[in-house]
């Protein structure tokens, strides 16, 4: 098997995120392979260089490559999966998203997975299942991927080599349930936790004013 969806050690290889190999130090993000975006290895690095996380475990949500990598408090990598994300393109939540996601019904213009840093909760939705409320009021979550008639379908988009394949959520963040329930539960889901969903239409200094 690959290493995607994979729990990984502390003792991975050192990567310096897009960077020079000097500029690793204690506390630098540990990565299994190189097959991180540079965005992807920025941010991880100026999160933990700067203490971004106030010391809590931490996510990034690649929106372009459509993968989402998990970190614990040290800025090891607990584990990396596929995700599907919201359909519609876009760096911002709608206004009314929340209200139309209860209500089942969400136009396609607000299909979005929001941009930005997230100070996420786990908690339940309304069936009762477990999930990491991003932001509560948008009803933007990460959750497994759920039984149904568009499971079969949803594998595949995660199987997919083609990013763009795995456009296919309201707007959350789903992941394998093997993976949620191995990595994202324990990692995430017994505390808050910071989410930082890299932009699609943005540039990632504009979003975290990272330096």
């Amino acid at each position: 098997m690959g290493w995607l969806g994979k729990a990984v050690g502390a003792a991975g290889l050192w990567f310096a995120c897009g960077l020079t190999a000097a500029l690793a130090q204690p506390g630098t993000p540990e990565f299994a392979s190189n097959e991180a975006s540079h965005d992807t290895r920025f941010v991880a690095q100026w999160v933990m260089q700067s203490a971004d996380h106030r010391g809590l475990p931490f996510a990034v949500v690649d929106k372009k490559g459509a993968h989402l990598y998990v970190f614990d408090a040290e800025g090891r990598l607990s584990g990396a999966t596929p995700a599907l994300l919201g359909q519609a393109v876009g760096d911002e939540s709608a206004p009314d998203v929340g209200a139309h996601t209860q209500a089942g019904e969400v136009p396609m213009h607000e299909r979005t997975t929001p941009a930005g840093r997230f100070i996420s909760r786990p908690g339940q939705n309304l069936d009762g299942e477990h999930v990491v409320w991003v932001d509560y009021g948008s009803a933007f979550a990460i959750h497994r991927l759920r039984p149904g008639a568009s499971m079969r379908a949803r594998e595949a988009r995660l199987a997919s080599a083609s990013p763009g394949d795995n456009r296919a959520s309201l707007g959350c963040v789903v992941v394998p349930a093997a993976f949620y329930e191995s990595v994202v539960q324990p990692v995430l889901g017994r505390s808050r936790a910071v989410i930082y969903v890299l932009p699609e239409t943005r540039s990632v200094h504009d979003v975290f004013g990272a330096a």
